[in-house]
């Protein structure tokens, strides 16, 4: 009998134990990929904890999968995919088809999405099944560790910032310089906007700046952050990835006229927006999903033409429930990856 290795979760916000499995022969419309590397995010809290319906335990994370396709299940070669070719799953890993949404081809936000490691095993793990819709081909030019976060925390932010009002030229704000505001900056400034970096100390001005940042504004200087953006002229995007909703309403005075204000960073708390700062200057403020198989491709695309990489740090698939727990008390720098060696 074959077998391989997976991380699981037997109770909400348990540790990690690794348990063999008998290895599985994907179904009609199914792959299986051989991993060879997954990015841990925050939103894996989501699923360990057992935070969200329909979570089941043993649970086994991981939307950041990159590997090879090891075994197709039927019509999946008439898709043109073969066995060996490289992929990457994230947070998007397979729609329903026939929603409204899917239907208008906004697969993204399909009520019946399935997420790995929610809606099926994900990829903390040496091996794992997806459905074939869920795959976005990996370009030579990226190692696993870089493509993993990029099917999730890449897309997230790429795709957040290609999606806005932004055009090349306009002055774009990246609030946060974390797991996915390391990636925003180095995306806005490649895309031609004139960047804003936006953290918390004077110390960290040095790396916006080594990220691509043309200006940085420190939120704990004593200059309110709007002001500091209606200084530069005003901002025509915020893309918010901090999951801190004090920090993100604090920007929304910085939006110049009919300024966007893109929310990626997950927070319980409520925005405190007033109607009156959006009326009369036409702002608007939205939430931005991650992206589907396509737009992985197109991030990592991007990422490889542009010479953009995640920062990550490799841990072996053994060490699991260190990562962790490095990843969920804010140590990662900025990315924690499992690799299953």
């Amino acid at each position: 009998m074959s077998t391989y290795r997976v991380a699981q979760v037997t109770a909400p916000d348990g540790g990690f134990e690794l348990v063999e499995r008998e290895v599985p022969r994907p179904g009609p419309g199914q792959v299986r990929i051989a991993v060879e590397a997954c990015g841990i995010c925050h939103s894996d809290a989501l699923f360990v904890s057992g935070g969200l319906p329909g979570v089941s335990f043993p649970e086994v994370p991981g939307h950041e999968i990159a590997g090879r396709l090891e075994e197709l299940g039927e019509g999946v070669e008439d898709r043109g995919w073969r066995a060996g070719d490289r992929v990457a799953v994230g947070w998007f890993g397979g729609s329903c088809g026939h929603c409204r949404p899917c239907r208008e081809g906004d697969f993204v936000v399909c009520p019946n999405l399935t997420v790995p490691g929610w809606a099926y095993d994900g990829g903390f793990a040496e091996k794992v099944i997806v459905p074939a819709d869920a795959l976005a081909r990996v370009p030579d030019a990226l190692a696993p560790s870089d493509a993993g976060p990029m099917a999730c925390a890449g897309v997230t932010t790429y795709n957040g910032l290609r999606r806005s009002s932004a055009r090349p030229g306009d002055l774009v704000a990246v609030l946060g310089l974390g797991g996915l505001g390391h990636l925003g900056v180095q995306y806005a400034a490649a895309m031609g906007f004139e960047t804003v970096g936006i953290a918390r100390g004077a110390e960290k001005a040095d790396f916006a700046k080594r990220l691509g940042a043309h200006h940085y504004v420190d939120s704990t200087s004593g200059t309110p952050v709007d002001e500091a953006l209606r200084s530069l002229g005003g901002a025509r995007v915020v893309l918010a990835t901090a999951g801190n909703s004090a920090a993100i309403t604090a920007t929304v005075d910085g939006l110049a006229p009919r300024g966007e204000l893109v929310v990626i960073g997950a927070d319980t708390a409520p925005l405190g927006i007033s109607p009156a700062q959006l009326l009369m200057t036409g702002r608007v403020v939205r939430g931005h999903p991650s992206g589907t198989s396509q737009d992985v491709e197109d991030t990592m695309a991007f990422s490889a033409l542009h010479g953009l990489r995640p920062m990550t740090e490799t841990v072996p698939l053994d060490d699991v429930d260190e990562a962790y727990r490095k990843m969920l008390s804010g140590g990662a720098r900025f990315r924690m990856v499992l690799t299953p060696g």
